[in-house]
């Protein structure tokens, strides 16, 4: 009988650490998916995201804001003429619930990489359809999806981190505005 309760209370024990082991795994995925987003939140390039409805078009942009910290940014710190993340960290993301029409352009409903080629007097617009990547390092050109051209302008005031706002008219026509530094850039969504 004794053997019986031994075997019992060993089988009890295994089984104890098993089920334990299982929720501290499950527990630490967890803890570690939280540790990860509080890692991003402290970056110094913090990560945001800027969402609207523009008629029936869901419009979100997940991006990371780098700041001025008194520097000359466009020309400089992001040179003219090169491709750029438009961000901080890993590469901005363009999401639209359906198809749209995008700078004169169209684009289908789905997530984007947000690239740009800055210019003093003009800038490419890039939707490139791989969005998981960070920065422009594996930057594939025959991977876009749409460009286009606009024409930077004089930021009203300092942005000192890079912002994205999004803006619908009463026609259910979208704005987007990339403002950093003295800069803004805008280009319609609908």
């Amino acid at each position: 009988m004794n053997s019986m309760k031994l075997a019992s209370s060993a089988l009890f024990l295994a089984f104890s650490l098993l089920v334990t082991g299982t929720a501290s795994a499950q527990s630490g995925k967890s803890d570690k998916t939280q540790m990860t987003a509080a890692k991003k939140d402290e970056r110094p390039s913090p990560p945001k995201t800027t969402a609207a409805t523009v008629g029936n078009l869901s419009i979100t942009i997940v991006y990371s804001q780098p700041g001025v910290k008194g520097r000359k940014v466009f020309g400089e710190l992001v040179p003219y003429g090169k491709i750029w993340r438009t961000g901080a960290n890993e590469a901005t993301t363009v999401e639209v619930s359906r198809d749209c029409k995008v700078g004169g352009g169209f684009l289908k409903a789905g997530k984007y990489a947000l690239f740009t080629i800055p210019g003093a007097d003009e800038w490419t617009i890039i939707f490139n359809s791989v969005p998981d990547q960070w920065g422009a390092y594996k930057y594939d050109e025959s991977k876009d999806a749409l460009r286009f051209k606009v024409k930077p302008t004089q930021a009203k005031e300092l942005a000192e981190r890079l912002e994205f706002d999004i803006q619908a008219d009463k026609t259910g026509n979208g704005t987007v505005t990339l403002k950093w530094e003295n800069t803004s850039v805008s280009w319609e969504m609908r």
